[in-house]
């Protein structure tokens, strides 16, 4: 077997591989004589098969197997020997097409390999740790939250006209072309007036109106509404008032506390207090986190294969566009071309993501079992009542467990990195954490 360097430039390499005739012949032989035992034909007893008979019968079907075991060792030995670690699939080709039993055959291998990642001193890594220590009226500002979010509704005074996010109680009977039709007719509907469950114009017409008014609504049902004898129409709505009622927000008491899970009012403090904590602390990583990747990829430089550029440009010039063009959902669009600013934000990605990559690898940083069953039972949550399903599919889609793990072993070896370098703290406000994380969305 003879193996032939034709490219070295850059990352990128090409081979020709030849596998001689004498060396297939050989292993196809070997192959038949290793079956031969167990090999029963008309004619012959079991094992008593003669080789040339054998080779006739199963010659061709062997004779593939053995090429395509030539040329895989072929290669595994070429990256064992030379080191090199495909950034991709390797190409390879057959070049000599109109090959015939009894030539050599020729093998053409290209690829781009994996880039030597210099090692980095992450000591010289300076990074800012925001810390937002959690207050009484942080923690009071959530209780109101709490409390409006579990509001009642108080009858207003006998008079008072009703405003916009009350909640008004009605009788209606809807008409169309003076015929009341299926569905459009209800006593004591309690309807927030602002939250549009009703359809557009519904609930502004009753802004205004008093406990024991006659109101008279007239609306269009929308063109793309679901009752098609309804769509497009015009309507009537008879609807009387039977109460006005003003939000309340519930008392922040032991009551309160209980509806949400709580003992009491002081263990929902607590609740409270831990929450925003973690909320702070996942806030804080996320700035610091950008702010390490700013300085790595500033710190670190290598070359970069060409293709895992190319294909990263594409996918993010191919997001963006569909962030621009939310109402195209699938693939029938025109041609993206990729920018300079696609080109040089997919060189940073590339490049992070090698230098995490063989970090990680240097420190045998993986991911367990356990990890992923977190991050799978977290994802479940998204599919309520399809959880089983949820995971019977995980366990079958070992594309999928890859793309959960991806994101935890990435957290995993920042941690590592930020634990090398050098972190100090700052205090600051819930104002100021937040200004810090709005800057990092808008950049």
């Amino acid at each position: 077997m003879q193996v032939t360097e034709t490219l070295n430039e850059g990352l990128k390499r090409g081979y020709s591989i030849t596998v001689t005739a004498a060396e297939l012949e050989e292993k196809v032989n070997a192959k038949l004589a290793e079956a031969q035992p167990t090999i029963e034909m008309k004619g012959f007893r079991k094992g008593k098969v003669p080789m040339a008979l054998l080779k006739k019968q199963f010659g061709k079907s062997v004779l593939g197997e053995a090429m395509q075991e030539s040329i895989d060792g072929a290669m595994n030995e070429h990256f064992e020997s030379s080191g090199d670690k495909p950034a991709m699939q390797p190409d390879v080709k057959m070049t000599n097409e109109d090959w015939v039993e009894g030539n050599d055959v020729e093998v053409s291998l290209n690829y781009e390999c994996l880039p030597e990642v210099p090692e980095t001193d992450f000591s010289k890594i300076k990074l800012e740790k925001l810390v937002a220590k959690i207050d009484d009226a942080d923690v009071d500002e959530a209780l109101g939250n709490l409390a409006e979010s579990a509001q009642n509704f108080e009858d207003r005074k006998d008079g008072e006209k009703a405003e916009d996010g009350d909640q008004v109680v009605i009788n209606f009977l809807g008409k169309v072309d003076g015929e009341a039709f299926e569905g459009g007719a209800a006593d004591d509907y309690p309807l927030v007036l602002g939250s549009n469950s009703f359809i557009p114009g519904f609930e502004e017409q009753l802004v205004g109106a008093k406990a024991g008014d006659d109101v008279e609504v007239n609306v269009k049902f929308p063109d793309e509404y679901g009752a098609e004898h309804l769509a497009g129409k015009d309507a009537v709505f008879e609807c009387k008032i039977n109460a006005v009622k003003a939000p309340a927000a519930a008392e922040i008491n032991d009551e309160l506390a209980q509806k949400f899970g709580a003992e009491d009012l002081a263990d929902l403090r607590k609740q409270i207090t831990e929450r925003l904590e973690a909320e702070y602390g996942n806030a804080a990583r996320m700035v610091m986190k950008r702010k390490l990747m700013d300085e790595l990829a500033k710190a670190v430089s290598f070359e970069l294969p060409p293709t895992l550029v190319e294909n990263e440009a594409k996918q993010i010039a191919h997001q963006l566009w569909h962030e621009e063009n939310p109402d195209v959902q699938g693939h029938d669009h025109p041609e993206i071309e990729t920018t300079d600013e696609h080109k040089e934000l997919a060189e940073r990605r590339v490049r992070l993501g090698l230098l995490l990559a063989e970090i990680g690898q240097q420190q045998e940083i993986t991911v367990t079992d356990q990890e992923l069953q977190q991050a799978a039972m977290q994802q479940a949550q998204q599919y309520p009542g399809q959880e089983r399903q949820f995971f019977e599919f995980l366990q079958q889609n070992e594309q999928m467990q890859q793309q959960m793990r991806a994101p935890i072993f990435e957290d995993k070896v920042v941690d590592y990195i930020i634990e090398q370098s050098d972190v100090s703290e700052k205090e600051t406000t819930k104002e100021g954490l937040q200004k810090a994380v709005e800057e990092l969305e808008a950049e």
